[in-house]
């Protein structure tokens, strides 16, 4: 019973007003996986972003993907790969971008509520849209960003910092991060890359399997040390995003190491609904608290608790 209880743990509320507390305070982290940009969505509605398996299956016409096979048509890397084999790299950044700034999207209802609450606040996000910061613009709050430059060899070595405002990015070398200087303001750190509306030369995208290898052997470039550092000493809510990529597993493994390093005993919390049992066990095991519910059902209650203070 308990070895199940483990697996299988009761459904509870997560702490809303402790979370609340801990992003007002830029003591925890929202990592924003692919369903968070889908907040509001149902079936058929119009004004929405594909989601991977839509992108992946999109990519997979386009390119006559050979295989008829669900499992192998909706894995993003592997069709963004074979299109990219069977065309150019700037074929596929030019598909990429017609789909993500070829007709205006609406930020959602999670972008705004963490926009609202942000206060020094640093959010990571592994999508390549911009409605994260469109919500921060709306609601006339200051952030940077930050982008790993997956398509840009000239500044490999470094992140692309946009201060407040920026229309053309600063290369930051990893090394030459401050941490103090990572809770002075709100940052929008673009993991995985980015498109740019304004300017189609900067848009960069980790969407193939060779992207994420390559990603994996500059782990040491693409999270600089002072932001590794930075995770350590605080806590993460996963909002639409589970474990299955092994990219993000090796990322919090370093998180994890460094935590021991500081004695860090922070808690994470992830929303994610009706997780698998292998999702559910791979939180467990990286001190996350897991609950099964709907990002709308977490951030309705959360807008509860933002107006009950």
């Amino acid at each position: 019973m308990d070895s199940f209880n483990q697996i299988h743990p009761p459904k509870v509320a997560p702490p809303y007003g402790t979370i609340l507390d801990e992003l007002r305070a830029g003591d925890a982290i929202p990592f924003l996986g692919a369903w968070a940009s889908r907040v509001g969505w149902s079936k058929g509605a119009p004004d929405f972003l594909p989601s991977g398996g839509d992108l992946a299956e999109m990519l997979a016409r386009d390119s006559r993907f050979p295989s008829a096979d669900d499992h192998d048509i909706q894995d993003l890397a592997k069709v963004a790969s074979y299109y990219a084999d069977g065309s150019s790299r700037i074929a596929l950044r030019r598909r990429l971008r017609g789909v993500f700034t070829g007709a205006p999207h609406a930020s959602n209802d999670l972008h705004r509520m963490l926009a609202q609450i942000a206060n020094n606040l640093m959010i990571v996000t592994t999508n390549y849209d911009t409605l994260l910061e469109q919500a921060f613009q709306e609601a006339g709050k200051p952030y940077d960003l930050a982008v790993y430059p997956a398509d840009n060899t000239t500044y490999g070595n470094a992140l692309l910092w946009w201060p407040h405002g920026a229309l053309k990015p600063q290369p930051i070398r990893a090394n030459d991060f401050d941490i103090a200087d990572l809770s002075r303001t709100n940052i929008i750190y673009k993991i995985h890359g980015s498109v740019r509306h304004e300017e189609a030369s900067w848009d960069s995208f980790v969407i193939t399997e060779e992207d994420y290898v390559k990603f994996l052997s500059q782990m040491s470039t693409a999270v600089p040390p002072a932001f590794r550092q930075y995770f350590s000493s605080r806590a993460f809510l996963f909002l639409g995003y589970g474990l299955r990529d092994w990219n993000m597993r090796v990322l919090l493994k370093q998180v994890k190491e460094f935590k021991k390093k500081t004695e860090s005993e922070k808690v994470s919390w992830a929303i994610l609904k009706e997780p698998s049992i292998f999702e559910t066990k791979l939180w467990l095991r990286r001190n996350v608290d897991m609950f099964d519910l709907t990002l709308e059902e977490f951030v309705g209650e959360m807008r509860l608790e933002i107006g009950r203070r």
